[in-house]
């Protein structure tokens, strides 16, 4: 069992007797021992076409960005600003994203975002799995001389101070910890790594999507999901990694093979994910299905949404080209561009269309008599005249043409080869409309 040093635990013993007005402080100390590492090489599979050519983290979210801006900006936000991005799967929109937007950090103040491919310095495969992901890259987070590890999953969207969950991890003197929300039993059963605590919140048991997930104490209709969010002590990491690299039998997963295989000799802690002001479960979307990045879009236009993305003291960070306000024009009684309960980025022009509870990206064209509702529309989309298109999401550089109808028959969408979900969603492609496909 790996133990923490004397030096170490005077360190935590002080530090938990730390004047409340010290805290910032304490917390900085924290995020600068810390080295981040998001996994961006998630394939999204139930994406289905919108995925075929980017990988997942890199899909547009909310109108302006892209879901790997999450967690990078949450690392921002919090402090840490030393942080490797792990790609594999289609890579190139979001190699190209970070090249862009996230690629002025200084190396000389102590501060990056770099860019860790599966380049095979360890294995003549590419990423195995998440823990063998971080394996690959040991000799780099060795030669970065961190403190603590943090491992996220760089594909959801919400909003956290990882801060707070490091001084959690200190203060408790544990060996890992683990980030999870409180959900119904129903919404976790095959879908999440669902972890058993005692009353201190030390993880006992750790399942891997069961069935039917084990209860929280005394909350017989809750239990503890994992976000997939870690943090080691970096020595106990590495140790684990080894370890498990080692095991010809493993997955190479933490939460299928490293989780399950500490939890009884070593100190793994839950930290739950709560929203800072009313203590409820915080804001935390995985948008891993059409119909669930539908939805989770569609809540941003709502009157009061549950993520806010105007705060001004925890900014969403991205890369954004620069581009003209956004244009409406005409105002004649049967042709007038306006858009009601939307968000429009710039470079779009509206001419004498409308525009009803959608999210229309950046570079946005379109034409007059023409009514969208409940609707997404990725950056460069040009819309033809007199369309009407319903609950649907239209892929990148999409070219509508004049008068066609989207979300009003479902048959009829079936047939010209458009996705239609279980929920009603429509996905139109490039690729689906006959137009050359590859630019993400």
């Amino acid at each position: 069992m790996v133990d923490t040093s004397s030096s170490e635990r005077t360190s935590v013993e002080i530090d938990k007797n730390r004047p409340s007005d010290s805290s910032p402080r304490y917390v900085s100390r924290l995020t600068k021992d810390t080295l981040a590492l998001v996994l961006a090489g998630g394939r999204g599979s139930r994406l289905y076409e919108l995925t075929d050519w980017r990988a997942k983290p890199a899909l547009y979210f909310g109108g302006k960005y892209r879901i790997i801006d999450f967690p990078l900006s949450n690392c921002i936000n919090s402090g840490i600003r030393r942080v490797g991005v792990l790609t594999q799967y289609k890579s190139h929109s979001l190699v190209r994203h970070l090249v862009r937007g996230w690629s002025h950090f200084k190396k000389e103040l102590g501060e990056f975002i770099e860019i860790l491919p599966a380049s095979q310095r360890y294995s003549e495969d590419w990423y195995q799995g998440t823990a063998d992901a971080v394996y690959q890259n040991i000799d780099i987070i060795r030669a970065e001389k961190p403190k603590y590890v943090m491992i996220l999953s760089g594909d959801h969207i919400y909003q956290m101070d990882y801060g707070e969950m490091l001084a959690e991890h200190v203060e408790r003197g544990a060996d890992m910890t683990v980030s999870c929300l409180e959900v119904p039993i129903e919404e976790a059963a095959g879908a999440f790594g669902v972890m058993s605590v005692d009353e201190d919140g030390r993880v006992i048991g750790f399942e891997e999507k069961p069935a039917n997930p084990t209860p929280l104490p005394g909350e017989e209709q809750l239990t503890l999901a994992s976000m997939g969010n870690y943090i080691f002590n970096t020595e106990f990491l590495f140790e684990q990694l080894l370890k498990d690299a080692a095991n010809p039998d493993s997955n190479h997963d933490f939460g299928g093979d490293i989780i399950p295989s500490i939890i009884k000799d070593y100190k793994v802690y839950a930290s739950p994910f709560r929203d800072p002001v009313t203590k409820a479960r915080a804001y935390w979307r995985d948008v891993g299905t059409l119909d669930s990045f539908w939805e989770a879009n569609m809540e941003l236009v709502s009157l009061k949404p549950a993520l806010n993305l105007y705060d001004v003291d925890w900014p969403i960070w991205t890369y954004q080209e620069q581009l003209p306000p956004a244009k409406f024009v005409f105002d004649e009684d049967d042709r007038r561009g306006m858009a009601v309960d939307s968000t429009v980025s710039g470079g779009c022009i509206i001419s004498g269309a409308n525009l009803r509870k959608s999210l229309l990206f950046s570079n946005v064209r379109v034409d007059c008599y023409t009514d969208i509702e409940q609707s997404i529309i990725l950056p460069d989309v040009v819309i033809g005249r007199r369309c009407k298109i319903r609950k649907a999401i239209i892929d990148r550089s999409c070219n509508i043409p004049e008068g066609t109808e989207i979300g009003v028959d479902h048959e009829q969408d079936k047939a010209r080869g458009f996705r239609v979900t279980g929920r009603g969603v429509v996905l139109v492609t490039r690729g689906m409309l006959g137009q050359p496909e590859g630019y993400a």
